[in-house]
């Protein structure tokens, strides 16, 4: 198993918008929030736009490939997109950041839309033994052209909707985690890390560009209750 840290570099680029949202979270300390982000499996149980989420191998002991989809408003595609994540821990702060790339073994797929994650992450902070701040930065390509109400919804209410079902899920973790594996976290204890490795070199930068695009602007929006469609990657 690969013991070294993977250090990467992340250059911005426009014309994608970011978006960006914090939320100060009580009764639940920083490190319980890192893990419920990092928990695939209670993940499933929580995130109602999940349709499927796992991890595909790892690249050190701080890095791994991912593959997650969701659902997004009717009549929209749902989409999906295929990662490599990041996790660093300093002094009290806790950050995971991902980017698209492509991998030989995951394709786009036919029923879903390939989206692009340009740069996204979160970061939780400390702000004393029993509380913290997470901050959700994401800037991603959804690929098509998107109906306006879909941009204004995703702006205003999706985001910030989807920290605070967070917020609720974190409080709800610690009782959960004691009846579900509760010694078993591989993004603390890299050793307990079961993936097959990869190395870097056999992934690609996923581009925007190189990706279909399809037109949904003329959608019009479908009352439904397929969840809250917050859109967010893991």
């Amino acid at each position: 198993m690969n013991k070294e840290h993977l250090v990467l570099t992340y250059l911005l680029c426009k014309p994608f918008d970011s978006s960006e949202c914090c939320i100060d979270i009580q009764d639940v300390p920083a490190e319980t929030v890192y893990d419920v982000l990092h928990d695939i499996e209670y993940r499933r149980k929580w995130d109602m736009n999940v349709i499927d989420t796992h991890d595909i191998a790892r690249l050190a002991t701080n890095a791994d490939v991912g593959y997650y989809s969701w659902k997004c408003p009717k009549p929209l595609k749902n989409r999906d997109v295929v990662t490599l994540r990041s996790w660093q821990v300093v002094d009290k702060s806790y950050m995971i950041i991902n980017f698209s790339v492509k991998h030989p073994q995951y394709p786009p797929r036919k029923d879903l839309v390939r989206a692009v994650s340009i740069l996204a992450g979160y970061l939780v902070q400390s702000t004393g033994p029993n509380s913290c701040t997470l901050t959700y930065l994401a800037q991603v390509d959804p690929k098509g052209k998107l109906p306006k109400w879909v941009v204004n919804k995703a702006s205003q209410y999706l985001a910030p909707r989807m920290l605070k079902k967070m917020q609720k899920a974190c409080l709800k973790y610690s009782s959960w985690k004691q009846q579900h594996n509760v010694s078993v976290k591989p993004w603390l204890y890299p050793e307990q890390n079961e993936l097959p490795t990869m190395m870097l070199s056999d992934l690609a930068l996923q581009h925007a560009a190189s990706l279909e695009n399809i037109d949904e602007s003329s959608l019009s929006e479908v009352k439904d209750e397929r969840g809250d469609h917050s859109g967010s990657e893991n």
